[in-house]
């Protein structure tokens, strides 16, 4: 859900040059809020103002995520339109193994892994295994100063990964008092309800030498189950589907059109019987006729007896609960040498539920005791497909332990000069449950059941003969290799029945299902040591160069150990194989800021700015990044700047060292005539290259795969870094005639070349045949039938062979209206409007050297326009905020769908609706330590457009109220 969010684009009234920050500065405090003071700004570890920041910087306060009533932060982020498409829960609910719970950044829509997440300018250990990726829950909301967001490339800066840029999270440390909070929320169709509980108190130590501070928090996400909405649910859930009166492609019907009652062709929750052996099924297991619906190609059924599409939807959210402990010590131990060290433990746990096992083509002999007699009538044996919901429902339950600890000494020395060394340690412990996996080789010994002689009773053939192994002709499984039992008389195997839905002896359940450990570590050292200060013996005439020079050493390990019997191949689940890699890093850094005019007339101020980093990985070697930057004021009202950069992304562990494991994936077959025309120009031509090399008539061909396909995924050990160039270009304006406005307008271009991509199974079938030629490592990873020419096998690995490429303009306006201001005597409070906004002008990829550019500008999570609009009052202890949402509608199909088949659905249905979402919020203090606050998001309840998630969750209208206090506060 996008959340709620209170003046998260407001721009303090201080920023002028530099960085533009959301804050709510109370009237009377204006004078103040304008005084200068030096900070460390993100982006550069050069001390300065807010002023002198040449890289557009967005700061969002602990004010402003507090009052925005989302427990969630990267809910909240998710309203800033350079972060639009980061992953908070409701997005990686099920969305690959072992996501469940994660909230990821994601800047520019390039990816998580390009976007570097701080904590107080330092690296966090990562919460997913092989990755970099760190989990937003892990940082401690309540204890949030202020969040930075930095556009463009500033690898020379941070290191490795900074490639679109970095969100940095200060926080508090530094307390003398007791804060408290507690808020509650729900949605108002009644799920999910969400609760947050946190506790901060601090004191000084050594008669104020020292402080010594501490935080508890706990938060609660509730469970949100596609049954629990009723258009998500049953016959209510309305998707688009292919038009079963277009089954000629007319170009004056839609190809797609929305349908409800849309349902699986070939299985059935009960079971599906197929008597003639054609594939297709013609009886119930009661004997009843199979009724086929209306076809839906290519896999689908609307009405009849399949097993409903809506009910394979699973949980939309998991159930999430993440507790936090904190601590924090400064101590002064002489007038240059400040000791600090923290430390944080955080429990992340989350449940969810997603889909049965399913299975096709079950052989069920004419001696299975429990076949019903009206369909031995018919055919003594039979092929049975179903979905098996009364196993159980397969999910995950997820535990994270992490770890963190920073230590270090920082001061001032000689004046001018500071330094700072420190020492940052993580750890993430991962346990993942596999919830109703399933041993593969019980369930087929299960399955195949007879009659015990000597009692009359079902058995297992295996109880009776321990030779007799299951006769299968269509499964995959060998007997001939390890069993996860042994057959024979006391092998424990109970008999399964499984034609009918609810009729399996809960005991053979139990001996067929089981519950799968995987266990993962992830750890993380960071050594970083620099001194700042002017440039000794140099001076220019505005002032003297400011430098930095540092070194950094890191260690990045990570290790995962699947469950064996996952390794031995024995489950449902894929095939899996313990991972282990890490790699290290040593650097040394520069930077240099240099003022060249300042106070002199058309030059308020003028200064230049660079700096570089040299690295030597343990696994591609040396790579060299830099940035440069100008800032020119030529009045104090206006100001531009503008940054060049150069960064490098190196290869994660996982990307490097993944061994072979398997996978499943749906494939849309490029080929087939329903997508032939959804590609480039290439693709026609390709595909009738590829079947013709088979035998197979291009003209006849359809595609035969119903259900996913078997695959193998790995790591690529010859990767190399990519790198990317970025610009900003922008002008700030706060002109002196209106006391409280400021503009800011930034544009933006990022380039990515030699881009790690990993490609999806589809986008590996769609890129083979939409490249120039069939000479390709797409086309190279995959494998056809050579009897149908269906795909029967692909392998997804990382390459270097993508280009990225990304620009637009971000603005941020801001204004503070004091009614005093134009002759209004009577105290009426103050006025805050705000505006944030982007339009995005490019997002495109190239899948490889010498391709067809592939623009993804105004797909999901890139909408052309991006707007947040936040009116707020201001009165005594009373602030009431109305925000508004916006983003343009995008493109429900890939834009080279919607040129190359423009009937592809109406035009309605083309895009997906544009968002558009209400939020409002009040809060009231009293007796100085107290305030209550209350407010709701989605106040229209607008819901998902034919979609599960997308352009809005549906959680729907959402209330929720809470309770603050604060004795004291942090320095």
């Amino acid at each position: 859900m996008v959340g709620n969010r209170f003046l998260r684009s407001c721009i303090r009234n201080l920023c002028l040059y530099g960085t533009l920050a959301v804050a709510l500065p109370a009237p009377a405090a204006e004078e103040e809020a304008n005084e200068v003071t030096t900070v460390i700004v993100t982006g550069s570890r050069i001390r300065a103002n807010d002023f002198d920041a040449p890289t557009p910087t967005v700061s969002l306060t602990a004010e402003t995520l507090q009052l925005s009533g989302t427990t969630n932060v990267t809910e909240f982020l998710r309203t800033q339109p350079a972060l639009v498409g980061s992953r908070d829960t409701d997005q990686t609910t099920g969305d690959f193994i072992g996501s469940n719970g994660l909230n990821l950044l994601d800047l520019r829509n390039l990816g998580t892994e390009r976007t570097l997440v701080l904590v107080d300018g330092r690296r966090h250990v990562a919460q997913r295994p092989d990755s970099a990726s760190v989990d937003i829950n892990t940082i401690p909301s309540d204890l949030i100063e202020r969040i930075d967001i930095v556009t463009g490339g500033v690898s020379a800066v941070y290191g490795a990964d900074a490639v679109s840029g970095v969100v940095n999270f200060v926080m508090k440390k530094d307390f003398e008092g007791l804060i408290g909070r507690f808020q509650y929320g729900g949605a108002d169709d009644g799920t999910p309800t969400d609760w947050h509980a946190s506790l901060t108190g601090g004191f000084n130590i050594a008669d104020g030498r020292g402080n010594l501070s501490g935080s508890v928090e706990h938060t609660r996400e509730g469970r949100l189950r596609a049954s629990d909405r009723s258009y998500l649910r049953g016959l209510g859930y309305v998707t688009m589907a292919r038009n079963p009166d277009d089954l000629d492609d007319d170009p004056n019907v839609p190809d797609n059109i929305p349908m409800n009652d849309i349902r699986y062709f070939d299985s059935a929750r009960a079971g599906a019987i197929d008597v003639d052996f054609d594939g297709m099924p013609d009886l119930l297991p009661d004997g009843s006729p199979f009724d086929p619906g209306i076809y839906v190609p290519a896999i689908f059924q609307q009405g009849g007896s399949g097993t409903l599409l809506a009910d394979y939807i699973g949980d939309l959210r998991s159930r999430n609960e993440t507790t936090i402990g904190s601590l924090f010590l400064n101590y002064e131990i002489a007038p240059a040498a400040n000791f600090f060290a923290e430390a944080k433990y955080v429990r992340g746990t989350a449940v969810g539920y997603d889909q049965p096992t399913f299975d096709f083509y079950l052989y069920i002999p004419e001696d299975n005791p429990y076949i019903d007699p009206a369909v031995s009538a018919v055919s003594p044996d039979f092929l049975l497909s179903r979905d098996n919901f009364d196993l159980g429902v397969r999910g995950e339950d997820i535990t994270r332990d992490t770890v963190r600890a920073v230590a270090g000494l920082n001061g001032d020395f000689a004046a001018d000069y500071r330094y700072e060394v420190s020492y940052v340690y993580g750890r993430t412990d991962i346990d993942t449950i596999a919830i109703n996996n399933r041993y593969n080789d019980r369930f087929l010994a299960a399955l195949d059941a007879v009659i015990d002689p000597a009692t009359g009773n079902p058995t297992c053939r295996s109880n009776l003969d321990p030779a007799a192994l299951p006769f299968q002709p269509f499964q995959s499984f060998d007997f001939s290799g390890d069993l996860s039992f042994t057959p024979g008389p006391g092998s424990g195997c109970r008999p399964l029945n499984l034609l009918g839905e609810g009729v399996a002896d809960p005991a053979a359940i139990d001996w067929v299902m089981l519950n799968s450990l995987t266990t993962s570590r992830l750890t993380q050292n960071v050594f970083s040591a620099y001194v700042s200060g002017p440039v000794p013996g140099v001076s220019l005439p505005a002032g003297p160069i400011d430098a930095v020079a540092g070194v950094e050493w890191r260690r990045e390990t990570s290790e995962s150990t699947p469950p064996l019997e996952d390794q031995r191949g024995l489950t449902f689940g894929n095939v899996l194989l313990p991972s282990d890699g890490d790699f290290d890093v040593k650097e040394g850094f520069v930077e240099l800021r240099a003022p060249l005019l300042q106070d002199v007339p058309f030059a308020e101020l003028l200064q230049l700015s660079g700096a570089v980093r040299a690295s030597d990985y343990s696994t591609v070697g040396s790579t060299t990044t830099w940035n440069g930057g100008l800032l020119w004021a030529p009045v104090r009202d206006v100001s531009f700047r503008g940054t060049i950069s150069e960064s490098v992304r190196a290869p994660n562990i996982g990307e490097l060292f993944s061994p072979q494991s398997q996978t499943f994936s749906p494939i849309d077959d490029p080929c087939d005539p329903n997508f032939l025309n959804n590609g480039t120009s290439y693709r026609a031509a390709n595909c009738a290259q590829t079947l013709t090399a088979l035998g197979i008539d291009p003209a006849a061909y359809s595609d035969p795969n119903s259900a996913s396909i078997a695959g193998l995924l790995q790591g690529n050990a010859g990767l190399s870094e990519e790198t990317s160039r970025s610009y900003t270009f922008g002008v700030v304006l706060r002109p002196r005639f209106a006391p409280g406005l400021a503009l800011s307008v930034d544009y933006y271009d990022i380039n990515i070349e030699q881009a790690i991509s990993t490609a999806s199974a589809q986008s590996l079938a769609d890129s083979c045949v939409d490249q120039p030629t069939l000479d390709n490592v797409f086309c190279d990873a995959l494998t056809r039938d050579p009897t149908d020419g269906g795909i029967d096998s692909f392998l997804v690995q990382p390459e270097n062979v993508a280009a990225f490429r990304t620009r637009g303009i971000d603005y941020n306006l801001s204004y503070l209206l004091d009614p005093s201001r134009f002759g209004v005597d009577r105290d009426i409070g103050t006025f805050q409007l705000s505006l944030i906004g982007n339009r995005l002008d490019r997002l495109t990829t190239i899948p490889t050297p010498g391709a067809e550019q592939v623009n993804e500008r105004t797909t999901a999570y890139a909408p052309k326009w991006q707007n947040a609009f936040d009116l707020t009052w201001m009165y005594a202890n009373v602030k009431v905020n109305y925000g508004f949402t916006y983003f343009s509608k995008t493109s429900r199909y890939t834009l080279l769908t919607v040129e190359g088949d423009p009937d592809n659905a109406s035009p309605d249905n083309l895009y997906y609706d544009a968002l558009e979402q209400h939020d409002l919020s009040v809060s009231v203090g009293f007796k100085d330590n107290y305030e209550l606050y209350a407010g709701g998001r989605n106040l229209t309840d607008e819901k998902p457009d034919y979609s599960i998630n997308y352009p809005i969750s549906a959680v729907g209208r959402y209330f929720y109220g809470g309770f603050r206090m604060s004795f004291g506060a942090s320095r």
